[in-house]
């Protein structure tokens, strides 16, 4: 299947749980702006570099009345750990059954040393407060990458 431009579009839908438990549906964000963004795995390198990045620039999302929310196939525990550990500022949501993942389209097939794996693409999406994406971005390359999404933010604004 090839992949779609998802711009203009309504975010998919879904309910997961942060690394406190508690539910976070997409309904619930309507209102404000919100970057959701899909990575690989807690505790990675690049993971680990996006996401410090994301919690360095909260503040300059907050002012723009945006919110940040990661979300990954690992646990809530694991994403408990992701945030303390790192002293995360960020909401982290658990996507066990690949749910958002698949919807956004970042569930895909990787490949690595010549073998075929499914996985997650590092992608980000800016939604804005009507659930309507504004702008995505697919195969992220983390360094910079927070402070190109508050641009186009503010751009967008």
């Amino acid at each position: 299947m090839a992949d779609i431009d998802m711009t203009g579009m309504k975010a998919p839908s879904f309910c997961l749980k942060d690394q406190e438990g508690k539910e976070v549906c997409s309904k619930d964000l309507h209102g404000s702006w919100t970057v959701l963004y899909f990575y690989p795995k807690d505790n990675t390198s690049g993971c680990t570099i996006e996401a410090k990045d994301f919690t360095c620039m909260v503040t300059d999302f907050k002012n723009e009345e945006a919110r940040i929310i990661g979300v990954s196939p690992d646990s809530e525990r694991s994403h408990q750990n992701f945030t303390g550990t790192h002293e995360l500022e960020l909401t982290l949501l658990s996507d066990l059954e690949k749910e958002a993942l698949q919807g956004f389209g970042a569930w895909k097939v990787k490949k690595r040393y010549g073998r075929e794996f499914m996985g997650v693409e590092r992608s980000t999406f800016l939604i804005d407060p009507d659930g309507v994406i504004r702008k995505e971005w697919r195969k992220v390359k983390v360094k910079g990458h927070a402070a190109e999404v508050l641009v186009s933010l503010k751009n967008l604004k």
